[in-house]
């Protein structure tokens, strides 16, 4: 109010924003070197600014700040770097079409946008941006319009006869879903459904200048969340939130590096696997065990293991101690101990990521 005055219009905002420095392209090939499988940018969030030229509203990039269809340009980017492409929709929400507020869980599930126009603007946005960019994901925030909830079985059926590999998350107020999500602490790890984990590198989803290295997550803890939500039936989706310019921050960009270093090395005990019958175990010495499996081979991903050197003690998998094989840039020596696997390495860094061996054709 000090600085714009009390009857500036939220609106103008949008206009003041040029994006200037945005580059889609470079943002795929960081997306892409971080180790990245599918990217889900938003298309239209809380404040109901669209991000591709829609033909239901004026409200759009296309006409207002940058004048460019960011949605269409991104997806062209992620797609050509051979990665999958989703859409986030804010349904629900929009605050161009509510201005009560939002004190709790029922306010945010229940708000006052409950017109049957509404319900339709939503789901005509949605068939749109199916129609228009085919995503590989249909990624649903916080539930959907009230009076809309007898068409989303239209919407869906539509979906999947457009995009045959398509998926929805579960954020359709209890209607459908192909897979469930967490957010940050909240939500569930299920074994007998897929789900993913969605969270900042720090404590916003959007840009926040005031935000400094206290608040962001530790690169090493990035590695630790993906090997967590792996091991546990689980994808990792974590949230960038670029500068007005369009340029992704420092901060952000470092930890999406180092998790790109560690992928590339560590990758294969990630990408195509599946849960073993033990997912995490605590074991001596502050170090936490996570397994997964990739058709007869199973990995072990070491975490918070001391710099140096360190013998490690796998209850129950002696029998594997011949087949194993460090797979991370550490050395490392097996052997059986009764029914225990004795492992020991060395040549650990301080403050190293997960240290990872591989047992090979023992499952």
């Amino acid at each position: 109010m000090k600085k714009y005055g009390k009857d500036f219009p939220y609106e103008n905002f949008a206009d003041m924003w040029k994006a200037e420095n945005w580059d889609p392209a470079a943002w795929a090939k960081l997306f892409k070197e971080a180790g990245a499988g599918y990217v889900i940018p938003v298309t239209k969030h809380h404040d109901g600014l669209c991000l591709w030229p829609s033909q239901y509203t004026d409200y759009h990039t296309g006409k207002k700040g940058p004048g460019r269809d960011i949605v269409g340009e991104l997806g062209e980017a992620v797609r050509q770097a051979d990665m999958k492409y989703g859409l986030y929709y804010s349904g629900i929400l929009d605050w161009r079409y509510t201005y009560d507020s939002i004190t709790d869980l029922f306010d945010l599930q229940n708000p006052m946008n409950i017109t049957n126009a509404y319900a339709d603007y939503a789901f005509n946005q949605a068939m749109e941006l199916i129609e228009k960019y085919k995503p590989s994901v249909l990624w649903n925030d916080i539930g959907w319009p009230r009076k809309g909830l007898e068409d989303l079985p239209t919407l869906f059926a539509h979906y999947y006869n457009t995009v045959k590999e398509g998926v929805v998350n579960d954020r359709w107020s209890d209607v459908w879903c192909d897979f469930t999500t967490k957010e940050y602490q909240h939500g569930e790890m299920t074994l007998n459904k897929k789900w993913e984990l969605c969270r900042g590198l720090g404590l916003s989803f959007a840009y926040n200048q005031e935000e400094d290295e206290t608040h962001y997550i530790e690169p090493r803890k990035l590695v630790t969340l993906l090997i967590e939500s792996v091991s546990h039936n689980g994808n990792f989706l974590i949230n960038v939130g670029p500068k007005a310019d369009g340029t992704i921050p420092e901060e952000q960009r470092v930890r999406l590096e180092y998790l790109g270093a560690w992928m590339k090395r560590n990758g294969e005990a990630i990408y195509g696997t599946r849960p073993y019958e033990r997912q995490q175990e605590r074991l001596a010495k502050g170090i936490t065990v996570f397994f997964t499996r990739k058709e007869k081979d199973l990995y072990l991903l070491f975490d918070d293991c001391p710099a140096g050197e360190t013998n490690i003690v796998v209850p129950g998998l002696g029998a594997v101690a011949d087949h194993t094989q460090t797979i991370s840039q550490v050395k490392g020596t097996f052997s059986r101990q009764g029914d225990d696997l004795q492992i020991n390495l060395s040549g650990v860094p301080e403050k190293a990521p997960a240290c990872v061996v591989c047992a090979k054709g023992v499952l």
